[in-house]
């Protein structure tokens, strides 16, 4: 009898299922050897009975910054025991549930474990670090509604850079005589992320997906309208309670061009969306064609193959949904089973409660540099109030601060557009959002400024998209987002080196991590 077409392609055919298993078991071996670091939290749920430093908005609240400890148990209980039955049995004050806090145990067949990453404990609630943050975060509640370009002409963003200038404890950028100025305000200290429009080309440039024409406008909310500023509306919102509130949208879609909207964006987008629209926006990018590929990418000169199903257009699709499933639930084992870290609402109430003479009420109090800060004080005149502003009825999301997922996902999925393209190739004719967000146009750079470069513009993409959910919107603290686009990146990098070994093709593929080092990924 004559052999198949399938015996006869030998030896490529050959002992797959052994040859899979081999693969397996080389991947989990090595995985299985990577040492799990120690697992450090700031120490504020322990230092404080009361548990006022720490995440428990949902749970049923005794009262401002106060949670009843028998609910508190109740949820302590089902984090220690795993349980599904446990958290079934976690006390809440309201109709608002808990947001999946049990993705955080889920196990990875294609990476290390969630255990096998750790990030730096968060800054303690007495810090200075994280009075700075917390003083950040209301200077950027009162920029809520002005356009990223009029910065440097802002009066309360003059003011808002000149008092994070005057705080050793600022985490972001400064120019080369260490001032904070209003065009670097709520930006990244990532390579790239200074230079240029604030807003990265891959949340602004025109693409494609397939047939479909994209131009980035988006769905934004009504000016002005900000929520959870009375006690008793910061109360409801603790409790997981209606306040009855909702957000106005505008008619009309504008592009991206203020903290409001990169708040909308963020509040209502499918998690990896940014960072699969950059793919399509790197695909249209170099004249109407595709950014070249990464370097080391096998069929880059090929003069007899393309990338497909391997390093082609679907793999790197499906790449970037999977790094964001693993990176997500990564940083879901940090929220939820090490760190703990509440709110930046919760800062306000701190705050609320010391200016109102009612610090007696709870353990955890904050420094003095945020209480007393010009931040404060301006917030409490536009607002009448010292609560902290909070861009959505509901506040932030019914899981911990720290990391956030936002981030976690951007680290891992401009790693993985890193590892596809060429982070060193410049994007020609950058554009740049009308301060009103009905039109765009050309950016021009001033003399001497550096090119912007596909690493520059992934990296500002991760903190626009982070900070959008996070400083802008008033609901995830600065340090969040910088420890947790670099665990994405991490889970990434753990991913790819595992799945290369999958691949048929022998490469070397190079690329340049956040911290500016080169790690290279290779087959065989």
């Amino acid at each position: 009898m004559a052999s198949t077409l399938n015996q006869r392609l030998t030896p490529a055919t050959e002992d797959r299922v052994l040859r899979s298993s081999a693969v397996r078991t080389q991947t989990t071996g090595a995985d299985s050897f990577i040492a799990n670091p120690p697992q450090i939290d700031n120490g504020d749920e322990a230092r404080y009975a009361d548990k006022s430093g720490t995440y428990t908005k949902g749970v049923l609240q005794e009262g401002i910054g106060l949670v009843d400890l028998a609910a508190y148990d109740s949820f302590i209980r089902a984090l220690s025991s795993g349980n599904p039955s446990d958290f079934e049995k976690i006390v809440l004050g309201g109709p608002r549930t808990l947001n999946g806090p049990q993705g955080g145990l889920s196990f990875s067949l294609s990476s290390a474990d969630v255990s096998q990453f750790a990030v730096p404990p968060a800054p303690a609630l007495a810090s200075e670090a994280y009075a700075t943050e917390l003083v950040e975060l209301y200077w950027a509640s009162l920029l809520r509604d002005v356009a990223v370009t009029d910065y440097k002409s802002n009066p309360t963003a003059m003011k808002a850079a000149a008092e994070l200038s005057s705080m050793r404890a600022y985490a972001g950028p400064r120019d080369s005589s260490g001032a904070v100025t209003p065009e670097l305000l709520f930006r990244g200290t990532f390579a790239g992320e200074s230079v240029g429009p604030y807003l990265s080309q891959f949340l602004v440039q025109p693409t494609a997906l397939g047939p479909l024409p994209i131009t980035q406008r988006y769905v934004t909310n009504k000016a002005g309208q900000d929520f959870a500023l009375s006690p008793a509306e910061y109360q409801q919102v603790q409790n997981g309670q209606p306040t009855g509130k909702s957000l106005t949208p505008l008619a009309q879609p504008l592009y991206l061009h203020d903290g409001r909207g990169l708040a909308a964006y963020t509040h209502d987008d499918v998690l990896y969306q940014a960072y699969f629209l950059a793919y399509l926006v790197l695909n249209t990018i170099n004249n109407g064609g595709p950014a070249p590929l990464n370097p080391g990418n096998p069929y880059r000169g090929s003069k007899s193959q393309n990338g497909f199903a391997s390093f082609g257009q679907p793999d790197i699709a499906a790449t970037l949904a999977t790094v964001a499933d693993l990176a997500l639930k990564a940083v879901w084992y940090q929220k939820w089973w090490v760190h703990l870290r509440h709110r930046p609402e919760s800062g306000g109430a701190i705050v609320h409660l010391l200016r109102t003479g009612q610090g007696g009420s709870i353990q955890g109090h904050v420094s003095d540099t945020v209480v007393d800060s010009q931040a404060v004080a301006a917030s409490f005149a536009a607002n009448n109030s010292y609560l902290l502003s909070q861009a959505f009825p509901e506040g932030s999301p019914t899981h911990p601060a720290y990391p956030t997922g936002h981030g976690a996902v951007a680290g891992a999925c401009i790693t993985a557009l890193k590892f596809f393209f060429d982070g060193s190739f410049v994007l020609k004719n950058p554009i740049v959002a009308s301060s009103d967000g009905k039109s765009t146009g050309k950016y021009t750079a001033p003399a001497g400024e550096p090119p912007l470069t596909v690493n520059g513009e992934l990296h500002k993409l991760a903190d626009n998209i982070s900070f959008g959910h996070g400083i802008h919107a008033g609901i995830h603290w600065r340090s969040d987002t910088l420890t947790s686009i670099q665990l994405g990146e991490a889970v990434a990098l753990s991913y790819l080196r595992d799945r290369a070994h999958t691949y048929n093709e022998q490469f070397s593929i190079s690329l340049t991590k956040l911290d500016g080092s080169t790690v290279t990924i290779a087959n065989p």
